[in-house]
């Protein structure tokens, strides 16, 4: 599975990505932040707040309840604005 990670997630965890194997137990999002948060202590900073966290999945915007497979390219950003 590759992850990826923008703007101040990126700063905190200290990469743009990483390609990681999350044990069978990992299903959905919510699943994969648990994961990825007892990672490191940068992780565990990034995800802190998950309110503030965006997902996407294959390049399609995810809830925490989104399905999570081998394969999968899963991408975490901050909220977004427009103008």
């Amino acid at each position: 599975m590759k992850v990826l990670y923008f703007a101040w997630l990126r700063q905190k965890i200290g990469v743009a990505e990483e390609e990681i194997t999350p044990p069978e137990s990992v299903r959905d999002v919510a699943g994969l932040i648990d994961f990825l948060a007892a990672r490191s202590p940068g992780h565990a900073a990034a995800f802190a707040n998950r309110a503030v966290v965006r997902c996407a999945v294959n390049q399609d915007f995810a809830a925490p309840d989104a399905p999570v497979r081998a394969g999968d390219e899963v991408a975490f950003f901050p909220p977004v604005t427009g103008g």
